[in-house]
């Protein structure tokens, strides 16, 4: 069974996988950068996604460590840019709302203190608006990637600056399994964190908005996750709890789509879940898989509706598994998400797990280099697939085993513009 604690989970590997790695990647050999291809990949890269996460939640990708000087962040993060361009991606998804604070000056939130190691810390520098600014002078398209309700990865609210909301508004959060989460049952916590977001969107020239796979907290064994008093005042009019919970994350989405185009109609609105909308045993609906973690079920969000429903621009499901898993197939999510996709004005791109690729603590398909390239072979038979993001930043920059070396080989021998 696939389950919470597992690598199969991207936002687990993030938080605890945080040893330094190697900072050189390998060099692209003169084979990698022959033009060629046929018509038919030409006409598909035309309009396919390149993308990288770049992370910084407790400094995964971004910045290498907390307290560098501005010129020191400013440089890794250029060089990040650098590379998505030498890799021949066209996008970028960064990370500037990890934990309810901001890596803009936001009249909203603090500053993150992945930036100076103290949260509320001024860095001397606006890291988003350098983002967007040297990435469309690169030809990237920059996306600001959201986390809506995750407040801190600890329990202890008075770690927070004094400032913070959370502490302004103690009956908004939620303990639960040694973190602080809004709760996202109440509409003035669903309005104030749409507002914070939504302040980036104003300010700056941003591609995209992103959300990745959090909205109510992945399952704790013998935790609840308190929400009784939201349920009591808001939840009368549904059966049940789960029903409750879905609409209020479908709400979120949906009026967060509209404040996006409302302010900048040009920006993309995408979604990265959890890989596992329901299991085929649980809704004949679901995939053929075995997953210990259901979106529908267990996340409280329905990503398969908002798909067919239009509610959002893009989907980029975490397939973060290998072809031939027999719990979670990727052969079989792919056929199965491009199903979901067809007919829809939901564009689908596929959340690649480059981190696993090298791992010794993977199973031996991530040992072999051809893994990644073996995904996007698969995936072009389905047309709906619309292209493919990588997880994350620094495993494409160090690319420990050749594998993005053999995905830009065998299917990146052209730069290509970013989607539109």
């Amino acid at each position: 069974m696939l389950h919470r604690k597992s690598p199969l989970s991207r936002r687990a590997f993030t938080v605890t996988a945080l040893s330094a790695l190697m900072a050189s990647g390998s060099a692209l050999t003169a084979g990698t950068a022959a033009a060629g291809g046929t018509d038919r990949d030409r006409r598909h890269a035309a309009r396919e996604m390149r993308g990288m996460w770049l992370a910084t939640v407790a400094n995964r990708d971004w910045p290498s460590k907390t307290g560098l000087s501005a010129r020191q962040q400013r440089a890794e993060l250029l060089t990040h840019l650098d590379t998505a361009v030498e890799r021949r991606l066209n996008t970028v998804v960064f990370q500037v709302r990890p934990t309810a604070d901001a890596l803009w000056p936001s009249p909203h939130e603090p500053w993150s203190q992945v930036l100076t190691g103290t949260q509320g810390r001024d860095p001397g520098w606006d890291p988003l608006d350098t983002a967007v600014t040297e990435a469309h002078k690169r030809g990237l398209h920059l996306h600001a990637w959201f986390n809506p309700y995750r407040i801190a990865n600890h329990g202890d609210l008075g770690r927070l600056v004094a400032a913070h909301p959370a502490r302004q508004n103690p009956d908004w959060v939620v303990p639960y399994g040694g973190r602080l989460y809004y709760n996202p049952g109440l509409p003035e916590v669903r309005a104030f964190v749409q507002k914070a977001m939504l302040d980036a969107v104003e300010r700056y020239a941003v591609d995209g908005v992103h959300f990745d796979d959090y909205f109510y907290p992945y399952p704790v064994a013998g935790q609840s996750f308190d929400d009784d008093d939201a349920y009591d005042a808001y939840g009368s009019a549904f059966p049940v709890r789960a029903a409750w919970r879905r609409d209020n994350i479908d709400r979120l989405i949906r009026e967060m789509a509209a404040g996006i185009k409302r302010i900048r109609p040009t920006a993309q609105f995408g979604v990265s879940p959890f890989g596992v909308w329901r299991n085929a045993a649980t809704d004949s609906r679901g995939s053929d898989t075995r997953a210990g973690v259901q979106t529908y079920d267990d996340l409280h969000a329905d990503t398969r509706t908002w798909v067919r429903e239009g509610w959002i621009d893009y989907i980029c499901p975490q397939l973060y598994w290998n072809i031939g898993l027999a719990a979670a197939d990727y052969a079989e999510l792919v056929p199965w998400w491009a199903a979901v996709a067809k007919g829809s004005r939901t564009r689908l791109y596929l959340g690649e797990a480059l981190y696993k690729a090298g791992d010794p603590a993977q199973p031996a398909a991530w040992q072999d280099p051809a893994e990644l390239s073996r995904h996007l072979t698969l995936a072009k038979k389905h047309p709906e697939v619309r292209g493919h993001v990588f997880f994350a930043a620094k495993d494409v920059a160090v690319d420990r085993i050749g594998a993005v070396d053999r995905v830009v080989a065998d299917h990146y021998r052209q730069p290509v513009p970013p989607p539109v």
